[in-house]
């Protein structure tokens, strides 16, 4: 029914989490009818932050500077680093806003099925900001499945040797269970009930 553009459009929502075709054409249909308003600062929107994305190279994360907001806050506590898999879990845990300290991405989690090994992620940078010194205290929020199991074992086993405390999420987690999906009040919970590993 629609233009060959129109459909464009919706089949590219519908390849977004949480929309499937149906949610798409409906989005794609208020779009469309506010084409004047929402439609055009949308667009313009997305073409700025296309222009200015970068990974943030202290931490990882993704943000329209470098080094990004989270590690430019002089309010930040610099001696608390907490190392998430990936960008969704950072922004999950800043929302709750109950850790005050600074993130590292590692940009996946350790899986020998998928063939991802060490390399494959940031534990090296990880490690060199630990080496760098001035952290009191490595808080590991892994997802709790095997895999984030399994990373949080590995890097606590790489950094056990440096004057660290290291620390975990309280289990309350659900078991499979990943961060982003979670409500505020289960991560500030676990936040809260973070405790030593080993």
């Amino acid at each position: 029914m629609a233009s060959q553009e129109i459909d464009t459009l919706a089949q590219a929502l519908a390849r977004l989490p949480g929309l499937g075709p149906r949610s798409a054409r409906r989005a794609v249909l208020w779009l469309v009818k506010r084409r004047e308003t929402a439609l055009r600062q949308l667009v313009a929107a997305l073409a700025e932050v296309q222009e200015r994305l970068v990974e943030c190279e202290t931490c990882g994360n993704v943000d329209t500077q470098d080094p990004c907001g989270v590690c430019s806050d002089p309010r930040r506590d610099q001696r608390s680093l907490c190392v998430v898999e990936d960008v969704a879990d950072l922004w999950a845990l800043d929302r709750s806003r109950l850790f005050t300290g600074r993130y590292h991405v590692l940009g996946g989690r350790l899986s020998a099925l998928d063939g991802v090994g060490p390399e494959d992620l940031t534990i090296g940078r990880l490690i060199d900001r630990v080496v760098k010194g001035g952290i009191d205290e490595v808080v590991l929020a892994m997802n709790a499945t095997l895999e984030g199991q399994t990373t949080a074992h590995y890097i606590a086993e790489r950094i056990d040797g440096y004057p660290v405390r290291i620390t975990q999420l309280a289990h309350g987690l659900p078991v499979g269970g990943e961060l982003d999906y979670l409500d505020e009040g289960t991560l500030a919970q676990a936040l809260r009930a973070r405790r030593p590993m080993g």
